[in-house]
C-alpha cells in the first residue's frame, strides 16, 4: 500500500514510517518544514509540505494514497479547543476523499480520554464529563460517523507514555526535565495512580497491523502495560538522578509542571486484550521501568 502519514517526522511518525517501509509499503509523509522533510526523506519516504490547516493538501495526500494514518495534532494546550477543531476538520477533509473507497483512515486518540479510576476497555467511550478530554473525544465520534459513510476508519487510542530512545518531549521526558530543574522527583498524594505505557516501536507495529486489518469503526488500545504506578516511575528517576523523591500537593506541582500537573494525577488503567487478539499484536519491547533503568533517558 502507498500510505499517507500525517505527523510523519515525529517520534511515533518516524517509527510508523520505518515499520511500513520495512513491511513492503511506501509512505507519503506530511511535513511542515525543510528540516522535517529531510528526516522523512532519510527514512525512504516521499514528502508533502503542509500542515493540518491546509485542507487542500490533506485531500491531495489522501486522494493519492491507498490509506491514511493520521498522527499529527496541534499541541497547543492554551488553545486546546481550537486544536481539537483543527483535528476534526482535518479528519473530515481526508474522510471526504476516502468515502466508499474501502481505503483505511486511522485516527489517533488517547486512553486518557477514558473515565479515571477504572479499567478502560476498547468498548468504553470517552468521558463526556471531562471538559478537555470530551473535546478530543469528538474526533472519535467523527471517526465512527465516517465509518457509516463508507470510510474504513479505526480509532487508535495511544497510551500516554510512548517511551524509548529518542523521546525528548513526551510524558516521561517532561517528568525528567522538571526533576532535573527542581532537584526533586515528584508525585502527587500517595502516587498510587497509574499511567499505561508502551514502547513506541511496538506502537508502530500496532498501526501497521491496524492499517492492514482494521474493521470499520473499531477502537484499538495501543497499550503494552495497563498501568505503571507513578510513584514507581518517580523513584527510578530519583535514584538515577541522585535526588529526593517526594510527594507534592497538586498546587505545588502546578507551579512546576503547569497544565501537565493534571496529567500527573491521572489514574488511567487500560486493557488492550481485545486489540491484541483482533490484530495479532504482541508487544515485544522492554517495559517502561526497564527503559528508565537501562535506556538513554537518564
Amino acid at each position: 500500500m502507498h500510505v499517507f502519514v500525517t505527523g510523519a517526522s515525529g517520534l511515533i511518525g518516524r517509527a510508523v514510517t520505518q515499520e511500513l517501509i520495512r513491511s513492503g509499503h511506501s509512505v507519503l509523509g506530511l511535513v511542515r518544514s525543510d528540516k522535517s522533510a529531510e528526516k522523512v526523506k532519510a527514512l525512504g519516504a516521499e514528502v508533502l509540505k503542509g500542515d493540518l490547516s491546509d485542507l487542500s493538501v490533506l485531500k491531495y495526500g489522501a486522494a493519492n494514497s491507498d490509506g491514511v494514518i493520521h498522527l499529527a495534532f496541534v499541541h497547543d494546550f492554551d488553545n486546546f479547543g481550537q486544536s481539537c477543531q483543527t483535528d476534526r476538520e482535518a479528519i473530515k477533509a481526508m474522510g471526504a476523499v476516502l468515502a466508499w473507497s474501502d481505503r483505511p483512515l486511522l485516527v489517533t486518540s488517547g486512553t486518557m480520554l477514558l473515565r479515571q479510576g477504572q479499567v478502560g476497555t476498547e468498548d468504553d467511550s470517552f468521558d463526556p464529563k471531562s471538559p478537555q478530554f470530551s473535546l478530543r473525544g469528538e474526533s472519535e465520534e467523527l471517526a465512527k460517523q465516517l465509518a457509516s459513510e463508507g470510510v474504513r476508519t479505526a480509532i487508535m487510542r495511544l497510551a500516554p507514555v510512548n517511551h524509548g530512545d529518542g523521546d525528548d518531549h513526551m510524558f516521561i521526558s517532561n517528568l525528567i526535565t522538571v526533576a532535573r530543574r527542581t532537584r526533586v522527583a515528584s508525585y502527587i498524594g500517595e502516587g498510587l495512580n497509574h499511567w499505561p505505557a508502551v514502547h513506541y516501536l511496538d506502537t508502530a507495529v500496532a498501526y501497521r497491523l491496524a492499517l492492514e486489518k482494521a474493521t470499520p469503526g473499531t477502537t484499538y488500545h495501543v497499550v503494552a502495560e495497563r498501568g505503571v504506578v507513578l510513584r514507581d516511575i518517580a523513584e527510578v528517576i530519583g535514584q538515577k538522578l541522585g535526588i529526593p523523591v517526594e510527594s507534592r500537593s497538586f498546587e505545588d506541582c502546578q507551579k512546576s509542571f503547569g497544565h501537565f500537573a493534571s496529567v500527573i494525577m491521572s489514574d488511567n488503567v487500560v486493557s488492550s486484550a481485545k486489540t491484541q487478539a483482533a490484530l495479532g499484536w504482541t508487544p515485544t519491547q522492554c517495559t517502561l521501568l526497564t527503559d528508565l533503568e537501562h535506556g538513554k533517558y537518564l
